[in-house]
């Protein structure tokens, strides 16, 4: 990532949907979710977003090079709430992603402890004795001898996990600039996309879902 110049898509963010308590978000690739370190990176979703709801809270992140849904708080019991599903695990997230070369089986779950790989921050890395617990499902929607196109359901929620999980199993995501090399990694963005999230709303309790579509 020497030398990465952030810039940022000029598009305004793309509200799905907004109520009294929660605003739903499709985030769009290469932009971050909230500020990054240092005034280049100032520009974020979650900056774009307060000018038209100046009380928006954050509950969770994509990563820069992710595009889909992502769920803000509009007030502070809002932000409890969905925190803590998120933290419980109650939530449901759905990820479409193009893998390099054929993944098989056509379902499974890869179970790797992960931690910062701190002299290549921001990358993570599998660590047997001192990784967090870590799951992620997958299922194949189609392949190819040359790629996988895939959903993954993440169990756990760990920075990179379905980027680092997916490398481990010799197919790295397409375009992806930490963990794919050579042919894998040469494509105009990461091929990540949160397309689906379920959670129950902040005042009904009621379960909720949001899709956002897949643009690759």
């Amino acid at each position: 990532m020497t030398g990465f110049v952030y810039a940022p898509p000029a598009d305004a963010p793309v509200v799905i949907h907004a109520d009294d308590q929660v605003l739903i978000v499709d985030k769009q690739a290469g932009l971050l979710s909230v500020p990054g370190r240092g005034e280049d990176r100032a520009d974020c979703l979650i900056a774009r977003l307060r000018v038209g709801f100046p009380t928006v809270l954050l509950v969770h992140r994509l990563d820069l090079d992710t595009s889909g849904v992502m769920v803000f708080a509009l007030t502070p019991h809002a932000q409890r709430h969905l925190s803590k599903q998120f933290e419980e695990r109650r939530t449901r997230k759905v990820y479409v992603a193009r893998l390099a070369g054929r993944l098989q089986p056509d379902t499974g779950r890869v179970d790797l402890p992960l931690i910062v790989d701190w002299p290549n921050r921001p990358r993570q890395k599998v660590d047997h004795v001192e990784g967090r617990a870590a799951q992620t499902d997958w299922r194949v929607v189609r392949a190819s001898e040359d790629e996988t196109r895939v959903r993954l359901m993440p169990v756990t929620g760990r920075s990179h996990q379905l980027r680092v999980h997916m490398a481990e199993t010799g197919h790295p995501i397409l375009g992806d600039p930490l963990y794919a090399t050579g042919a894998a990694a040469d494509h105009p963005r990461l091929m990540l996309h949160a397309e689906s999230l379920r959670f129950r709303h902040p005042d009904s309790e009621v379960q909720i879902g949001f899709s956002a579509p897949v643009p690759f």
